[in-house]
């Protein structure tokens, strides 16, 4: 049975409600997930709380120093993160090598939060007087990550909130827990001491705890629209300040002038690596002009060469979806997509993998002739289907883009740098590549979507980070001699 972290102990958990774990390759039950309590999740917040007041009076550099260590056993521990991120997820273990070192930038970023987190000071704003503004740290706050990216969503979060002097509680998908206690023994085999960092499994009963308790200043979220607008109303309701990531329809904007063997490689990448499991994942290719043909002939071609396998297959380009439900969700937006009039020109509905037939496998799919009505377009299916959309022209293309609902990622391929500068200028998208098409800021900018992708004022990590878990203080001060008469006013002070 896998329970909890907390306050610097693993807690096997009540059992009075589980959920299971699966194997995705096989489609066997590898565990079950102990789903955390009301009370143990009071627990997890009172340790992070009674940790608090010690943590935060510790200096910036002895917390950087933390980090320092913290990411030196990242690297030292990678392939085993990797392993059990590939073996609940289903992802290849390449993807999660490539997951597990994009989290470990978000740390790398941290080890100079002494800097980051310097104020502002001026002195002599008026005759005698100085003014310096200081960020200090929220309290005990908390985060609630997805299934997708069991250590490198996390690590957007748990090294921002440490390093600016947070506690924090941690509330991972319960479909991939297993990587996300293993980060809680490193960071205590870094030395951060116990209850400055929590964890609890579980699903609904745990989170609506995190939501209301007085004791917790903000919540980070990621995952889908619905609950992400739930997280954020709730949250905000009960005085918390909340980022909360949302869902995503990417769109990759094909131009003319684009090279086609270029698209067609990112768009198979993009569209089917991690089989589609990625809030970034392209998910509708759209052409301008007469360019459609060429690529769906292109894509079929490269779709035959994908490598499909358990993800410890080191050869592997893609593994199966993460359970038997999301398996189930994911097929019927294919079977909704014939029904639509789409014109199904890939079909992985029936694929099975030789010697995992029960594993949750479905092989590439790709609809042409997709229509914006249509609910495949309209809807995040977060697999492994792609759908292209073909319009006329430059303009047609960037309403398509900018009348959706979600605002997450986009890309736009060609060779035309005027088109490229009116694209990305143009379009209400919070992450736009050029010729890239999955463009995730690295960890010094920051993460973000508009529109229904993000709700919130503070984009994840980064600068943006540093703002969201800490409070900006200002002091004005004066020194007189004690001789000396100030004498007293009664009008808006200004200074002189």
């Amino acid at each position: 049975m896998i329970g909890h972290y907390i306050n610097g102990k693993h807690v096997a958990g009540t059992g009075r409600r589980h959920s299971e774990v699966f194997n995705p390759a096989t489609g066997e039950v590898s565990a079950h997930l102990s789903n955390a309590t009301v009370d143990e999740t009071l627990s997890a917040i009172s340790a992070a709380e009674a940790a608090f007041p010690a943590w935060s009076a510790t200096p910036a550099l002895r917390r950087a120093r933390i980090m320092f260590k913290f990411k030196a056993l990242l690297d030292l521990h990678a392939n085993d993160l990797a392993k059990a991120i590939s073996l609940e997820h289903g992802k290849t273990i390449s993807d999660a090598r490539g997951e597990v070192t994009r989290g470990i930038e978000v740390v790398e970023f941290c080890c100079g939060m002494p800097h980051l987190m310097k104020g502002d000071f001026n002195d002599n704003v008026g005759t005698g007087i100085d003014t310096y503004s200081m960020h200090q740290p929220l309290g005990v706050v908390a985060g609630i990550t997805p299934f997708n990216f069991p250590v490198m969503v996390p690590l957007w979060m748990i090294p921002m909130a440490l390093a600016t002097g947070n506690t924090f509680v941690l509330k991972p998908s319960e479909k991939t827990p297993s990587a996300s206690l293993m980060l809680a023994d490193l960071l205590a085999e870094a030395g951060l001491p116990s209850g400055v960092f929590n964890l609890v499994n579980g699903d609904k009963e745990a989170v609506d705890v995190l939501l209301t308790d007085k004791r917790v200043q903000a919540i980070s979220f990621v995952g889908s629209t619905p609950i992400a607008e739930h997280i954020f109303s709730t949250g905000t309701k009960n005085g918390k300040r909340v980022q909360a990531l949302g869902g995503a329809k990417n769109h990759l904007v094909v131009m003319p002038d684009a090279d086609i063997d270029q698209v067609a490689d990112a768009l198979i990448g993009a569209g089917y690596g991690s089989a589609g499991e990625r809030c970034m994942a392209i998910s509708v290719a759209v052409t301008v002009g007469d360019v459609a043909d060429k690529l769906v002939e292109k894509l079929k071609e490269k779709v035959k060469t994908i490598v499909i396998d358990q993800g410890l297959n080191e050869k592997a380009d893609m593994g199966p979806l993460v359970t038997p439900q999301h398996f189930a969700k994911v097929k019927s937006y294919v079977d909704l997509g014939v029904t639509e009039g789409a014109k199904l020109v890939i079909d992985g509905r029936g694929y099975s993998h030789v010697g995992h037939e029960k594993g949750f496998f479905l092989a590439p799919c790709l609809f042409d002739h997709v229509t914006k009505d249509m609910r495949i377009y309209q809807e995040e299916i977060f697999g492994p289907v792609l759908s292209v959309v073909r319009t006329n022209s430059f303009e047609e293309a960037l309403k398509l883009v900018n009348d959706h609902e979600f605002g997450n990622g986009t890309a736009i391929f060609t060779r035309d740098g005027e088109v490229a500068r009116e694209f990305t200028n143009r379009v209400q998208v919070g992450m736009v590549g050029v010729n890239v098409a999955i463009p995730v800021p690295i960890a010094f900018h920051s993460f973000g979507g508009w529109k229904r992708s993000l709700f919130g004022d503070h984009h994840i990590y980064g600068m943006e980070g540093v703002r969201f878990y800490t409070r900006l203080k200002t002091t004005t001060s004066r020194w007189p001699a004690a001789s000396k008469s100030i004498g007293s006013e009664f009008v808006m002070p200004t200074m002189k």
